[in-house]
């Protein structure tokens, strides 16, 4: 019998190259993207230019790429990414990233960046889960992309309440001041990431330390963005 990993994630058919996860046929028929603004990730109708929401008050970064909305299948690898104990899905859900971020390499002209940072778990919660999902995501991208992955320069140095229970106002006032960036990034172009994007709340406040540090540019990059 094969070995899970040989197998696809989907459909648990044989692969022919084992480090892909996804089987060609699964990657073909993944549900698509709604037509989404490029830079907030949320629907719009011109997936090429900032929707009315970015020009009003633009978020304090540059393009958001994703996956997926939050929706099986690539939802249901999430949630057993993070909470099945699957870390050996890290590289097939960090592949799809790569490729969604190459797309838009080449449609919106992106920056190639030069430092990936991953957004840091609570302690406590590592400690019970066994690793961070994030930083599993950003160490094979940083390997494929031929640049730097920082595990230290961002910190979380205040507990907080889980995101997911909270409303939107209430996700904002719970990461006051939750995160610390280290000096250094001044001038460089660095994505950001994590696996999901719910309201944004998480990434705008680590998104303003770093704008504060005078980085050149900033993308966000995810698994999923929920719609």
């Amino acid at each position: 019998m094969l070995p899970i990993h040989s197998r696809c994630w989907l459909c648990r058919q044989p692969l022919r190259l084992m480090q892909q996860g996804i089987c060609s046929y699964c990657l073909r028929t993944l549900p698509a993207k709604p037509c989404c603004c490029p830079v907030c990730g949320l629907p719009s109708g011109d997936p090429h230019q900032p929707c009315g929401r970015c020009l009003q008050k633009a978020p304090p970064w540059q393009a958001l790429v994703f996956v997926s909305d939050y929706r099986p299948p690539i939802s249901t690898l999430v949630k057993n990414f993070k909470f099945q104990q699957t870390p050996a899905l890290a590289p097939t859900l960090a592949r799809l990233i790569l490729l969604h971020w190459l797309q838009a390499h080449r449609e919106q002209h992106l920056n190639r960046p030069e430092v990936i940072l991953a957004v840091p778990l609570q302690d406590k919660r590592c400690w019970r889960r066994g690793y961070n999902q994030s930083e599993l995501l950003a160490l094979p991208l940083a390997r494929w992309l031929g640049c730097e992955y920082r595990p230290g320069a961002l910190r979380r140095i205040r507990a907080t309440a889980p995101q997911q229970q909270l409303i939107a106002r209430l996700r904002r006032r719970n990461l006051r001041g939750a995160f610390r960036c280290d000096k250094g990034l001044a001038g460089k172009h660095v994505a950001l990431l994590d696996d999901v994007v719910t309201t944004g709340s998480t990434m705008a406040e680590i998104a303003t330390l770093l704008q504060k540090q005078g980085v050149a540019s900033l993308q966000i990059w995810c698994v999923c963005r929920t719609l």
